[in-house]
């Protein structure tokens, strides 16, 4: 019987651990390196030069062109830090950095800190509609956000407005962009109306005359649109006149000080009334049962224990 020998596996070798590779810096162009890096510093210095050049000579093509310092001021600052990004990316990309991984970085940083700081970038955004639109500016006599008062300054975060007892209120833009906002000077003339309530025995064509008449006196008074007087309302104690005066936007204080001042005065020496509220008391003396009051405030202080109570009728 022939013997199968099977084939035996000789033990393989032992694998020896891979020797560790060494950077090879001698495979590196080091003027290449250095070129590029003093390129890049070039770029930078180069174009951070040429962005304060430029974003002067934007502020002052916008303010020779007439637009407001604020905006001006906005519009530089933007197109200084648009150039700026510019400038860091063309340097970057110079030195072998992958701009698309760094802007993706950015992006996502950008994303976290919007999130995080979301009512401060709503205040930006307001202060950039602020300063665009343009619905005041410094020195306008405004109501915004309830309150009234004279602005000072618009800011990118804020506005500053002052009171006219001298207080400073600080608003944060979004409150005056998501309320109404009234501005008293944007337009050049102002009306003025002037409530008057005559009494309804007084001739209503003489109290409209006097009042026109005082109107006309006036100096501050513009002569058109010419004043008028109108009958506003018939109230309790009085027939309510309206007397409408237009005027320049800076003397409106003023003319609605004479004039009211005015209008007390002519309305009484010309023998007219401004008659007061009044109302009409109607004492009875009797209940509304038919029985007198006397009986009612008497029974009263006898349950108080401080009078006799009267004698009984007699029975019939």
């Amino acid at each position: 019987m022939a013997l199968i020998t099977l084939p035996t596996k000789t033990p393989a070798a032992a694998s020896t651990p891979a020797a560790p590779r060494t950077f090879d810096w001698s495979s590196i162009d080091w003027g290449a390196v250095l070129a590029n890096w003093a390129i890049a510093a070039a770029i930078v210095l180069a174009g951070y030069w040429l962005s304060k050049w430029i974003s002067r000579i934007v502020y002052r093509a916008l303010t020779r062109g007439g637009v407001e310092a604020t905006l001006a001021g906005f519009l530089r600052n933007v197109s200084y830090a648009v150039m700026m990004v510019i400038v860091l990316i063309a340097a970057l990309q110079k030195i072998g950095v992958p701009t698309t991984s760094v802007l993706a970085v950015v992006g996502a940083a950008g994303l976290a800190v919007g999130l995080a700081l979301k009512d401060s970038l709503s205040n930006i955004a307001s202060g950039v509609m602020l300063i665009v639109l343009r619905p005041f500016r410094d020195g306008d006599h405004v109501q915004a956000a309830g309150l009234e008062g004279v602005i000072e300054e618009v800011r990118i975060f804020q506005t500053r407005l002052r009171t006219f007892d001298n207080r400073l209120i600080v608003l944060p833009n979004s409150m005056i962009t998501t309320a109404p906002i009234i501005n008293f000077t944007a337009k050049p003339r102002r009306r003025i109306d002037i409530l008057v309530g005559v009494g309804y025995d007084d001739d209503l064509k003489k109290a409209k005359a006097v009042l026109l008449s005082l109107a006309h006196a006036n100096p501050l008074v513009l002569p058109d649109p010419a004043p008028a007087v109108i009958v506003s309302k018939l109230s309790e104690s009085s027939v309510d006149l309206t007397l409408q005066a237009w005027v320049k936007t800076k003397d409106f204080g003023d003319a609605r000080s004479q004039l009211t001042e005015a209008v007390r005065t002519d309305i009484i020496g010309h023998g007219l009334n401004i008659p007061y509220p009044q109302r009409d008391l109607h004492v009875y003396h009797h209940n509304a049962d038919g029985t007198p009051l006397t009986n009612l405030l008497t029974r009263a202080v006898v349950d108080d224990g401080d009078a006799t109570p009267p004698p009984a009728a007699p029975a019939a």
